[in-house]
């Protein structure tokens, strides 16, 4: 107890912050478990979904069973931001790890594919919480100058889940069953939480407001039509058809509604007086058109290097090295140089401009460019985006008060969440539509019909297209990745712009010496 109250009362301390102690660093081991487990899940479930099908049938529900969860994420991640604030960080983290695994169980036990997508849904509001309790614990124990080394660290976990999950996920389902991709969950979880329980000691806290059921109600609606719009508008519907247009419309009503009632609510479940702070707007705007570029990056390639260079779907995990290898390697340093110098503005400007110049780059490839070549422009936009993932949110984090570091950890979360949400949509329905020109330009009314359905192929149809045709669609994916690069190129000048703004602030826990407004921020703290 006395170990972590220690590392707990570092944030006030105006001198340099001491090594953390053996508790802290255990208690960061478990949170690197759970944020393993949140990341890891969907690209594993992603590489047993034809078994799953095989087995359970519903191949026409078969985009639920990853929609279920991101709905479920994306709707849960404010509410258990404003829990932790609310009624102490430790209660609701361990809440939501065994939501978690109460849905993992559960699938794992599905006979059928609505059973599935009703689990997955349950794992989804567990998983909302995982991400945010990892940032706010971390908020809570360590000190902000010391805080960017081990989000730092946290990239690197996000990046290995992201590289190691489709292998994980494969070797799982064809060795052991796909069920086993979601009881593989079960003793990982069951590691975070013994070691959480016993070793995380924390403030409680009991807020005397009651819980904004309103707020939740409207947000959560508004939250799911934005991600069902992005879901479905261009797959499952035109976007112009008259569902795309409801949802947009409850929406924005269900969003303009919350906002209001923010305003009037006693326990508001965002507070709207984060936004005051330029810095923590500013980081929800960089963190959002990050999720954007990060995860369009990341449906696009594998794409681009199967169907256009030869490359393999099985290890389709390690096609991102470059791109995930140099995230972590920036993201490290990132946090390192942040924590001995206590500076930070320079990351965001820095990670702007190799955002541009990678993703600019990445849109110059065509059916002629090397694997090597491509790996170059991916290790730029790799760099680009570490000197940006976690340096959002400690600057997000160092930007509002201790009772605030719940809904600020979430919130950043989410507009990451709806970035990637928006991306792989808007940069999905670009790269559709040009695909589609290309094939008809190319291939005529058979170019046309093959890509009519769907303009991306799997490897077992591309390679029964004639000659002809498939020389065609490679050059059809060439100019879809082009297409959707450049336009991610173009948004990403804007984290460039928002970083030119970007206040740079001293970071809590350093050697330098408090004015006297900061040491009455502290002792207020």
């Amino acid at each position: 107890m006395a170990d972590t109250q220690t590392a707990v009362t570092a944030q006030g301390a105006p001198g340099k912050p001491e090594k953390q102690p053996k508790s802290v660093r255990v208690v960061l081991l478990a949170l690197m478990i759970a944020m393993m487990l949140a990341m890891l899940d969907n690209m594993i479930v992603g590489t047993a979904m034809p078994t799953i099908v095989g087995e359970l049938g519903g191949l026409e529900h078969l985009s639920w069973v990853v929609t279920g969860y991101t709905l479920a994420t994306a709707a849960a991640t404010p509410i258990w931001g404003k829990l932790g604030d609310m009624y102490g960080r430790k209660a609701t983290f361990l809440t939501s790890i065994v939501i978690f695994l109460i849905g993992s169980a559960l699938s794992g036990m599905a006979q059928n594919m609505g059973q599935l997508i009703g689990f997955r849904a349950v794992q989804g509001l567990g998983a909302g919480g995982l991400m945010v309790g990892v940032m706010a614990i971390i908020g809570d124990l360590i000190p902000p100058r010391e805080r960017g080394k081990y989000q730092g660290m946290m990239a690197g976990v996000m990046a290995l889940a992201m590289i190691g999950g489709p292998l994980v996920g494969g070797t799982i389902t064809d060795n052991w069953g796909w069920r086993w991709s979601f009881y593989i969950n079960l003793p990982l979880g069951a590691v975070a939480l013994a070691l959480v329980s016993a070793v995380l000691h924390l403030p409680k806290k009991r807020s005397k407001a009651g819980i904004d059921y309103l707020g939740v109600v409207l947000l959560t609606v508004g939250i799911t039509s934005i991600v069902l719009v992005t879901t479905w508008g261009g797959t499952e519907y035109a976007w112009t058809s008259a569902r795309i247009m409801e949802l947009i419309g409850i929406g924005v009503a269900s969003l303009i509604g919350f906002v209001f009632w923010q305003t009037k609510a006693a326990e508001p479940v965002v507070p709207l007086h984060i936004f005051r702070s330029r810095n923590f707007t500013l980081m929800s705007l960089i963190g959002f058109i990050t999720g954007f570029v990060m995860f369009g990056a990341t449906l696009f390639l594998p794409l681009y290097q199967q169907s256009v260079q030869g490359a393999s779907a099985t290890n389709s995990g390690l096609l991102l090295l470059p791109m995930l290898g140099a995230m972590l390697v920036t993201s490290m340093i990132a946090g390192r140089v942040t924590t001995n110098s206590g500076r930070y503005k320079v990351f965001p400007i820095v990670g702007g401009v190799l955002m541009i110049v990678g993703l600019y780059l990445l849109s110059l490839m065509d059916t002629g460019t090397t694997r090597l070549t491509s790996g170059l422009y991916m290790a730029v936009l790799g760099a680009g985006m570490g000197c940006l993932m976690q340096i959002t949110m400690l600057v997000a984090q160092n930007s509002v008060e201790m009772k605030d570091m719940g809904v600020a950890s979430s919130s950043t979360t989410l507009f990451r969440t709806l970035g990637s949400s928006f991306g792989v949509a808007i940069m999905g329905a670009l790269f559709n539509h040009r695909v589609q020109d290309v094939m008809a330009e190319r291939a005529g009314a058979l170019g046309k019909g093959i890509t009519e359905k769907s303009a991306q192929l799997d490897a077992a149809s591309l390679a029964k297209l004639p000659a002809a045709a498939r020389e065609a669609y490679q050059h059809a994916v060439s100019a879809g990745t082009h297409s959707a690069f450049l336009l991610g190129a173009v948004i990403a000048v804007l984290v460039l712009i928002a970083s030119l703004f970007v206040k740079e602030v001293p970071l809590k826990g350093g050697p330098q010496k408090p004015s006297s407004d900061s040491a009455d921020a502290l002792r207020r703290r």
